[in-house]
């Protein structure tokens, strides 16, 4: 079918705060219960018309926000009982699901029932909230203080559309960065920046470029949005994919490793230069739940009969660098025994244990802290971030490495290999609190390689 010009639709610029709907504004924590789930339609309508769309979204973790077996997981065993034992963190018990189970949320339905339930908190981040969602309330998007407004008037980038179903308005909100940084922006109840996705877009090149997440999240391609609707040159694809799709993974961070000298003798020592850089993400890597990622730079060189030599990175001197050194023994997350009611609880190995993880491997990470200044892994209990050492988009870091040859090392071809490897969660809480292993599996990003030779 055509699109036919609706004459009684206008063109709305949203403003931050601004709204279509009427009365007064309720967003973020002001929003909980302020809307029944019979005001929502559900995602199977949706996808009686919007068939590819639909079928994108269900493969997406934005359809598993409230499904996904680690976000049950940290709600159920972590944020739900620390939130009934400790005041200060008592609105995670129905904040996680203003983004996790947005309709749950605003139905007041807390705390949702499990998912094996299958109850309509199930739906997770589905088609009827963002489309239905107008503006923000404030200056900046963040923990969920988006406004909605259901009905039978549907949201969307493009003008002038009809539908036989429902109503049909442009909001210029759906197509901005801010429109994801609702919930892609997060602070603790502690007043710390525990997720900054889109400030570190807005901060970096592609923001003050004008290339938004749905630019990279939601590619524009030739299709139709809906059965009947006619052939469009750009309808944003509803991917979603980021850190749970190996294509987005693939090759996120380059690396390049040269050696100082092509030609040393046993007892010298070659110096090596990795350079390591975010060529592809708009925001840092890791981002968004960076308190449990695991992102790290593996070394190791062969000499000419095959015997390996793994290679630590050379100290910086920097504040904090403890954090992004690999240790086989460091240990944090001890406020999980607080959480879970386990005395003396000594906490699980920092960095986890993986194939091609040494001490001294570099980590790129945000160490969080809880406010007895020990790592976590749960972002409501931060009350301090460490230092910074992740990868900021387009931009590069160099790392050094020392290689005293041994005296028996045979002559010949050395080969060295750089790597870097990533982890959605950290192997130690994963099996602590028996998360399923893919969601802490070693993933391979990147990989260069150099050679020198050594002189007989």
């Amino acid at each position: 079918m055509k699109a036919i010009p609706l004459t009684c639709v206008l063109s709305f610029t949203l403003a931050a705060g601004t709204s279509f709907g009427q009365g007064q504004v309720k967003a973020g924590d002001e929003a909980l219960g302020a809307f029944p789930y019979d005001g929502f339609e559900r995602p199977q309508a949706c996808a009686t018309c919007h068939v590819d769309i639909a079928r994108q979204y269900e493969q997406a973790m934005m359809s598993q926000a409230y499904t996904h077996h680690w976000d049950e997981i940290e709600y159920f065993e972590l944020a739900l009982p620390h939130a009934e034992k400790e005041p200060k963190v008592a609105g995670v018990k129905a904040g996680c699901n203003g983004c996790h189970a947005p309709f749950s949320f605003l139905a007041g339905d807390i705390p949702p029932k499990r998912p094996s339930e299958n109850t309509r908190a199930n739906e997770s981040v589905s088609c009827d909230l963002c489309h239905t969602i107008t503006g923000f309330a404030g200056d900046t998007p963040f923990n969920y203080n988006y406004i909605v407004s259901p009905g039978k008037v549907k949201y969307g980038p493009r003008p002038g559309l009809v539908s036989p179903h429902h109503e049909t308005r442009e909001s210029p909100f759906l197509r901005s960065a801010e429109f994801c940084g609702t919930c892609h922006n997060e602070k603790s109840p502690f007043d710390v920046w525990v997720k900054a996705t889109h400030l570190e877009w807005k901060e970096g090149p592609h923001g003050k470029a004008g290339i938004v997440c749905q630019d990279c999240h939601m590619p524009k391609a030739p299709g139709r949005s809906a059965r009947m609707g006619e052939e469009l040159p750009d309808v944003r694809q509803h991917l979603f994919h980021g850190a749970h799709d190996p294509g987005k993974l693939a090759g996120v961070i380059e690396v390049r490793i040269h050696p100082e000298v092509r030609e040393a003798e046993p007892g010298e020592t070659v110096k090596l230069t990795a350079t390591v850089v975010n060529a592809k993400a708009g925001h840092r890597v890791p981002s968004g739940s960076a308190e449990e990622r695991m992102l790290w730079l593996h070394v190791e060189a062969i000499d000419s009969k095959g015997k390996v030599y793994h290679l630590p990175v050379d100290a910086k001197g920097f504040a904090g660098e403890e954090y992004t050194i690999a240790s086989a023994t460091a240990l944090a997350y001890q406020d999980i025994g607080d959480i879970k009611g386990i005395p003396n609880f000594p906490g699980l190995l920092r960095d986890g244990t993986y194939p091609h993880l040494s001490p001294g491997d570099r980590i790129f990470r945000l160490p969080y802290f809880d406010p007895k200044g020990r790592q976590t892994i749960a972002q409501w209990n931060t009350a301090s971030l460490g230092t910074d050492y992740r990868l900021a988009p387009l931009a590069a870091v160099n790392e050094t490495f020392t290689f005293k040859l041994p005296q028996g090392i045979p002559p010949g071809p050395v080969t060295v290999r750089a790597t870097v490897y990533y982890s959605r969660l950290v192997s130690s809480v994963a099996e602590f609190l028996k998360v399923p292993a893919d969601e802490s599996q070693e993933i391979l990003i990147n990989s260069h390689e150099t050679r020198f030779t050594v002189l007989p």
